[in-house]
């Protein structure tokens, strides 16, 4: 309560002397969907015909790209709206800014081009000033489409859907003619910079970049201010400065802070805020806020992370942002629901993959003490013409979140190879870059192939390498020698797991998995059993294993990929531990969960297999509380033998009876009785299970069971 009145008065304090108007601009927008007649004529009568009216955030392919892997639509669409600025605004400046519009965009006004973006996942902001008609109607008209493209990254949309649309929020901003810049990749138009971060103190710089476009030069009062979690002022610094009206003016003004607060991730994500503002004739014209959470991230190798000199675990998943039914228009309370789910798990640290994601969820992960991993979506095929557009999605992912404090390395490339050489060029351009725009951060590629010194790989400070033993390659044993491999060929390497895992549909149940050791016999492996068994078994190597520095698997939710066809579902990835609509969680979900959580678990496994084959069969119990105690039709079952970690119970040889079996466990935890309980029938060679009537495959629906 004492944090949030802190926050509540910095935005009081805001509220009531910000000349700056920043305002949502996602309503009455009107939608019209292609394909359109070669060359359409935009703005003739003709075109005016057939619009709906939608909201944004907004995208034309929420259920075809989740349904049909050969029929979604992928080209070119149009949205409108009216805008009647008021004649006050005409000696000001304003802006349009996209958190999101997929692919590629153009905008109009009033039939005149004002500018254009190429790249779904970063946002822009185009200054609209000079094309408005002050106090009367303005028709704002923005082409979009999300056709693949070889110059724009990603190339394709095999790997995951790339939905079209203006599918995050819009902003209209209006500023003073001398204002902070709001052009400069859509960047907040100050930079954080901290050095020497230590618990006895912390340098932080404030590098402010100034416009003014009025016509003589302008002498302004240039101001940062430091508040603490609380709202108390810590720090304060005024500098009178003179603004010429040719290009833009850069100002730094620094900070030592006394004893600070350390930002300690998920223990402690403690959040100053930086206020700076420019007064004019004693009066602030304008402002910007941004978070400050005092951290230094230090990667040893073969060792782990060390926030602030404290060792931290990199319990890793990785998020794709989209969602059943929605595609990637989110609000930010499905964005709350995903980052609650992730921090059930136990989970330290996000790959946010494979690009840009919204600034909202960025700045939750602030506040909430992720460890974050960012990256763009130079992804999974090389076309030899995307280098220019990669490194703007670079610039403008660096430029854009560079004072997020949960964000810990920059990611370059994620499975791309031949032409080896040109990749591994691009590469080490898109590190030099993120070391000139950020030199404070780590960077990152990832490499699907187990070798280290592969050709196109240690181009970036830390080498990922994606791994799937047991599905796409070998067996899932083969993990662990891979690891030692690693160890005794490449000592000293920062290396970390970037992906594993295995699909799981949980329409798909088996009593028995078999061998689990053969990879490639996908009918047999989309079952929520094998997944189980999968994960079980290579996070039990991973945890003994400091020489990967991290590890992310792949991933925390189901998502669509278009173009693909596997496990009964069509245009879906089923690795995920919790289902496309978010409804279930599944059974490896709470082996993370048992592994990584402070919080109690107790968990009974194949609680969906409910028809049992086999009489005898062994029961499995996460438990982090201590030894469970099983109790089969009332009878308490006391042998069991202990599996690959610490909180994995395996109870062998348990007797079923025909019919419904109660399935029971309890434990007890400082005071507190858990329990679980799940009911499995032994038919005895009869199909009358209890769920018989369920389908084993569930083509295009999503219900979680």
């Amino acid at each position: 309560m004492k944090r949030l009145t802190g926050l509540l008065l910095i935005l009081s304090i805001v509220m009531g002397i910000t000349a700056r108007d920043v305002k949502t601009f996602n309503d009455s927008w009107s939608f019209k969907k292609g394909p359109f007649p070669t060359d359409p004529i935009l703005f003739q009568s003709g075109f005016d015909q057939r619009w709906q009216e939608v909201t944004i955030p907004h995208t034309w392919n929420a259920t075809d790209m989740q349904n049909d892997k050969d029929n979604f639509y992928a080209g070119e669409a149009f949205y409108k709206k009216t805008y009647r600025p008021d004649a006050s605004l005409s000696d000001k400046r304003v802006f349009l800014n996209f958190e999101g519009v997929s692919t590629v965009m153009e905008l109009y006004v009033n039939g005149v081009f004002a500018g254009n973006h190429k790249g779904g996942y970063s946002a822009f902001t185009i200054e609209i000033t000079k094309l408005l008609k002050f106090g009367e109607n303005n028709e704002l008209l923005v082409k979009v489409d999300n056709t693949p493209r070889p110059d724009i990254v990603p190339v394709n949309n095999t790997l995951f859907a790339v939905y079209g649309g203006i599918y995050r929020p819009v902003h209209l901003i209006v500023t003073e003619k001398v204002n902070i810049t709001v052009t400069d990749y859509a960047s907040p138009g100050i930079y954080i910079t901290q050095k020497n971060v230590t618990g006895k103190s912390a340098d932080v710089d404030v590098e402010i970049k100034v416009e003014n476009k009025n016509v003589d030069a302008r002498n302004i009062l240039l101001q940062t201010t430091i508040y603490d979690m609380e709202g108390n002022l810590k720090l304060k610094k005024e500098a009178n400065v003179n603004v010429l009206p040719q290009g833009r003016q850069f100002f730094t003004q620094s900070f030592t802070i006394v004893k600070p607060h350390l930002w300690q991730g998920l223990e402690d994500p403690y959040l100053y805020k930086v206020v700076t503002r420019i007064i004019l004739d004693g009066s602030v014209i304008d402002e910007v806020i941004q978070p400050l959470g005092l951290r230094h991230f230090e990667l040893k190798a073969a060792d782990g992370m060390y926030l602030n000199g404290k060792k931290v675990p990199m319990y890793g998943v990785c998020r794709h942002q989209d969602w059943w039914q929605l595609g990637s228009a989110l609000t930010n309370e499905q964005h709350d629901t995903d980052l609650a789910m992730i921090k059930e798990t136990g989970a330290t640290t996000i790959r946010l993959a494979h690009y840009q994601q919204s600034e909202y969820f960025y700045s939750k992960c602030d506040s909430i003490g992720f460890m974050i991993w960012a990256e763009i979506p130079f992804v999974n095929r090389v076309s030899t013409k995307e280098a220019d557009n990669a490194k703007q999605q670079m610039t403008e992912l660096i430029r854009q979140n560079y004072n997020h404090p949960s964000i810990y390395t920059w990611g370059v490339h994620n499975e791309v190879y031949t032409p080896i050489n040109y990749t591994a060029s691009l590469t080490a351009e898109l590190h030099d870059l993120a070391k000139s725009e950020d030199p404070y951060r780590y960077t990152v590629s990832v490499n699907g192939y187990g070798d280290p010194g592969h050709g196109v790989n240690m181009n970036a400070d830390i080498q990922g390498i994606n791994r799937y033993f047991g599905w796409y390659e070998k067996t899932i044993q083969d993990m662990e020698p891979w690891i030692e491999g690693m160890e005794k060929n490449y000592p000293g390497y920062k290396i970390m797991l970037a992906e594993y895992g295995t699909e799981a549909n949980i329409y798909h149940q088996d009593e028995v998995v078999g061998d689990v050791g053969d990879c490639c016999g996908f009918d047999k492996r989309y079952n929520e059993t094998f997944a189980t068994r999968f994960h079980e078994i290579q996070w039990g190597y991973i945890a003994k294993h400091p020489y990967l520095l991290a590890s992310y698997l792949w991933n925390t939710f189901d998502f669509a990929t278009p173009a693909t066809s596997q496990g009964g579902v069509e245009a879906r990835n089923m690795k995920g531990l919790v289902t496309f609509d978010r409804k279930l969680k599944k059974d490896p979900f709470y082996w993370y969960k048992a592994n990584w959580s402070k919080e109690p678990v107790l968990y009974l496994t194949q609680r969906r297999a409910t028809e049992r084959e086999n009489k005898i069969t062994p029961v499995t119990v996460y438990s982090n509380i201590g030894i469970p105690q099983l109790f089969v039709n009332g009878v308490e079952v006391k042998k069991y033998t202990k599996g690959t970690t610490d909180v994995h119970y395996i109870f062998e040889n348990v007797e079923l009876k025909e019919g419904v079996n109660n399935i029971e466990v309890k434990a007890l935890s400082k005071g507190t009785i858990y329990e679980d309980k799940i009911l499995w029938n032994y038919a005895g060679g009869e199909n009358k299970g209890l769920n018989k009537d369920k389908p084993k495959v569930n083509k295009n629906e999503h219900i979680g069971l």
